[in-house]
């Protein structure tokens, strides 16, 4: 976990993720005073920046050891375990709804989304955000070799297709007005290799990554899509 942790740590820190991050947090409409749950919460940030906004933000995480990394870091906040799928809220209990880089690690995303719909009262907003792991663009002398990796690893997740179908699926669930925007993350130097170490172990492809990476010339683009709708 303390990889992954390390690779989300990193990409949360770039400026264009912080700037996302504040896009969706404006997307969710006012939060003054307004109850907001973050799912897939991980080590908690978008809960503290939620609360810096004036909401009561709840996080929400499968892994109870992200859930133990949040509440070290951010003790004042809220958080519990919880699924997705089977959220801890009572019916109509929050004002907002947000999930980012979730529903690709969710085995039915649909049902994710009318489990949304449930907690959410008449009139809250959902927000979804994620990266579609077939669309990550990797710079490499070895261009078959690195579309047969991502689809490789795309493979090895419940939904990695699910940003793509970010707008139906709200519509499917019974959302109304939604809004979509395409945010393209340009990752390069260890983050990226960071990355590149989570999608494959082949270490003779790594290789040349790494030494793009030694010399400034590793480059890794990932399209995130950003969807907006009313319950």
């Amino acid at each position: 976990m303390s990889s992954l942790l390390e690779v989300l740590d990193a990409v949360d820190a770039q400026p264009e993720h912080a700037e996302l991050r504040a896009r969706s947090y404006e997307l969710l409409g006012g939060l003054t005073g307004r109850t907001v749950v973050d799912v897939g919460c991980g080590a908690g940030r978008a809960v503290a920046e939620l609360a810096e906004r004036g909401a009561h933000a709840v996080g929400i995480d499968l892994d109870p050891e992200m859930i133990a990394v949040a509440q070290q870091r951010w003790p004042a906040s809220e958080f519990h375990l919880g699924a997705a799928c089977e959220l801890p809220l009572e019916t109509g209990s929050v004002s907002g709804y947000r999930a980012d880089k979730t529903l690709h690690l969710v085995d039915d995303p649909a049902r994710a989304l009318a489990e949304a719909r449930r907690v959410l009262a008449p009139g809250g907003r959902a927000v979804l955000l994620g990266q579609d792991w077939d669309t990550i663009v990797i710079d490499s002398d070895e261009p078959e070799t690195t579309r047969r990796l991502i689809h490789a690893k795309a493979d090895t997740l419940p939904s990695p297709r699910a940003a793509r179908g970010h707008r139906n699926l709200l519509l499917d669930a019974g959302f109304t007005d939604p809004v979509v925007e395409v945010h393209t993350s340009v990752l390069t130097g260890d983050t990226a290799l960071g990355l590149l170490h989570r999608i494959t172990d082949d270490q003779r492809w790594l290789a040349e990554q790494t030494e793009r990476a030694r010399t400034d010339r590793i480059f890794v683009a990932v399209p995130v899509f950003l969807v907006a709708a009313k319950r």
